[in-house]
């Protein structure tokens, strides 16, 4: 007869430290220590227009995408 072999019971030991230390990380640029915003309306209009300019390319290429296939399918299927 043949013996099995026992398996290793692994224990996990919580000794309370983090992975990474994260109390020296600031709040952001928009936002203090104490939770209040810092930002005005032109600092937020100013992100949304350059999120919206860096995306405007690529959407215009998935729109254009988008009806060269339609038509395709469109005169194909005529």
């Amino acid at each position: 007869m043949k013996e099995k072999k026992k398996k290793e019971k692994v224990t996990y030991i919580d000794d309370g430290r983090t992975i990474a230390d994260m109390s020296n990380v600031g709040y952001g640029k928009y936002i203090s220590r104490d939770g209040k915003r810092k930002s005005t309306f032109k600092e937020k209009w100013t992100t949304y227009w350059e999120a919206v300019r860096m995306m405007l390319l690529p959407m215009l290429v998935v729109i254009g995408i988008i009806t060269l296939a339609y038509l395709i399918m469109y005169f194909s299927l005529k």
